[in-house]
């Protein structure tokens, strides 16, 4: 078994990526999403769990203790949120979407002219825009309908991989800010209704472009 060492209980996570030897199966653990939250008392943190069989994300879960919710998944089996389906929204305007978002957190060699900017025009040209601080349950959030779209960068594998899958599941659409598959090992990620996803890239185009640029 292979496992990645956690961080200290001060950081902001503490996922693993567990494979047994030569096993197609891949175990991807966030045990306390939201780890900052957690400390604090804000009440937004879950924990997060995903399998990938052979390189595709196959089966995920979410929960969140708090709210005592489970957000599930299964490849090509859809969404649910205790065990009754869910899907993303269908928001098609961006003028009257909801949006997530996480700032960039202690990242020395990262310039937040660019991210600032992007948030900036998420503003001025949507309902809002929200930062909870657990970002595997603002995908789920996405996929549920509380959310119309979300961005952010920075993650770790744990931090993505179950809720990529879960709104995936629930008719939504997720990569990174380049519009590639390799939001799992790039850490950037963007994602939404189709509609809202397509509205987001358009409006921040040059701002991603920057921020990809200064990754």
């Amino acid at each position: 078994m292979s496992i990645a060492p956690p961080r200290p209980p001060s950081s902001r996570s503490s996922g693993i990526t567990s494979k047994h030897g030569e096993a197609d199966s891949v175990w991807i653990i966030d045990p306390l999403d939201g780890t900052t939250n957690y400390l604090h008392g804000f009440p937004q943190f879950c924990v997060s769990v995903a399998v990938q069989v052979k390189g595709r994300l196959e089966a995920a879960a979410v929960y969140d203790p708090l709210r005592q919710e489970i957000f599930a998944a299964a490849r090509g089996d859809g969404a649910t949120l205790d065990d009754r389906k869910i899907r993303v929204s269908g928001r098609k305007d961006m003028e009257y979407a909801l949006i997530g978002t996480g700032f960039p957190f202690r990242q020395e060699n990262v310039e937040m002219g660019p991210y600032l900017k992007m948030l900036g025009k998420v503003v001025r040209n949507t309902s809002g825009v929200r930062r909870p601080g657990a970002a595997a349950l603002d995908l789920c959030y996405v996929a549920a309908g509380r959310l119309d779209g979300f961005w952010e960068t920075g993650l770790a594998p744990w931090d993505l991989a179950a809720g990529a899958l879960i709104i995936r599941e629930a008719g939504g659409i997720v990569s990174g800010l380049d519009g590639s598959e390799k939001f799992l090992d790039t850490g950037h990620v963007l994602c939404g209704t189709p509609k809202i996803y397509s509205g987001l890239a358009k409006l921040c185009a040059s701002d991603i472009k920057a921020i990809l640029h200064k990754a």
